[in-house]
């Protein structure tokens, strides 16, 4: 079984932080700081509770000045990295940019100022967006010039931090309403030297497609065949219109009509499957014309809810072209593993055949069983 993840907070990690801090605040109280630390409530936290438990004790044994203890964890960055920890390579110390949200909202230039650096050592994504909030305008302003930063880190910041839906992060209602102010920044950022920032800025298109999704659209008609890496940007930045079967992002990566393509024989082998097995089924992908054609084939799993109604979820068989007068026979198998993000019901199950968005009306039952 994996280590979990809350797990990195463990004893190296505390002592080379420690030791660290001692090199920059000598009369750092160690013994008092790692009590603290380590209260009765510890063992049961998750990743998060224990890097906001860390924040707050570590705020206990510094002083109230805000700008002065913004001072320390910037001194703090270098002596870490001397002593192991490698930039952008720690997720522990996500609890600098969780003090900077927590304390610094209230000092804006130096909060900013502050991120600026620390997201060289750790992403700050997740801290910048109470600003962002609180002081909309600014924020934007600023995620402007971070968009032409000369370090990676910061121009990534600029994209990832004002995505609207950012995973595990507080939304950005004024931005899920209207997201026009990210555009100029992901205009800068769509063509960037970095995949790690071409990435940010394909996933935030995608959270953008989920409200807006013809300001998406637009832009991937602006923006296609300017480059490879920004062809690349536009078709991840598209997943969910592609997964929906948008039928005007469609044709725009080469998926077309389907009148000439046929799925026959479609059959699942294991009418019966057993939480902890797999589902298989087949099929063959019949393609009549006399050309190849681009097909994007996918399979939607009706999963029971517990209310015992149904719901879709659309997986991917792959993109390619099929020849010309060609039958193709496919085989697949999708696991039932217990998984903690998702909760399995007993019961009838329905499978269906996706052809470049669309849904066949062939749709089988499975039982799901014990």
């Amino acid at each position: 079984m994996p280590e979990l993840l809350k797990n990195l907070y463990n004893t190296e990690f505390f002592n080379r932080l420690t030791t660290s801090v001692q090199e920059i605040v000598p009369d750092f109280n160690k013994t008092s700081f790692l009590k603290n630390i380590y209260d009765s409530e510890w063992e049961n936290r998750e990743l998060k509770q224990r890097m906001r438990h860390i924040t707050l004790v570590f705020k206990d044994h510094l002083s109230d000045d805000f700008s002065l203890n913004v001072e320390i964890i910037l001194k703090l960055i270098p002596a870490l990295e001397k002593n192991g920890f490698k930039a952008e390579s720690h997720l522990g110390f996500i609890f600098f940019p969780d003090f900077i949200e927590i304390y610094g909202l209230e000092h804006y230039q130096t909060s900013i100022k502050a991120f600026e650096i620390i997201t060289q050592f750790v992403s700050c994504e997740f801290a910048v967006r109470p600003f962002i909030i609180k002081y909309p305008d600014d924020m934007l302003k600023q995620m402007v010039l971070w968009s032409n930063h000369k370090k990676r880190s910061v121009r990534r910041l600029a994209t990832e931090g004002c995505r609207p839906r950012l995973p595990w992060a507080m939304g950005i209602p004024s931005l899920k309403q209207n997201p026009a102010p990210i555009i100029p920044i992901l205009e800068t950022l769509k063509n960037d030297p970095s995949e790690y920032v071409r990435r940010s800025v394909a996933n935030n298109l995608n959270d953008i497609s989920k409200d807006h999704p013809n300001t998406v659209i637009s832009l991937v008609k602006k923006w296609q065949g300017k480059s490879k890496e920004t062809d690349w940007v536009i078709k991840h930045a598209s997943r969910t219109l592609l997964k929906q079967g948008n039928p005007e992002i469609m044709p725009l990566f080469g998926f077309g009509s389907i009148d000439k393509i046929k799925v026959t024989d479609f059959k699942i082998l294991t009418p019966k499957v057993k939480i902890g097995t797999f589902l298989e089924f087949s099929l063959n992908l019949v393609n009549t014309s006399s050309k190849p054609s681009k097909i994007r084939l996918e399979y939607g799993l009706y999963y029971k809810k517990a209310n015992g109604t149904l719901s879709r979820k659309v997986f991917s068989i792959g993109e390619k072209n099929y020849p010309k007068n060609s039958t193709t026979n496919i085989v697949r198998k999708q696991p039932f593993k217990i998984i903690t993000t998702r909760k399995f019901y007993l019961g009838e199950h329905k499978l269906s055949i996706i052809v470049n968005g669309i849904e066949l009306e062939d749709v089988l039952d499975f039982e799901l069983v014990k």
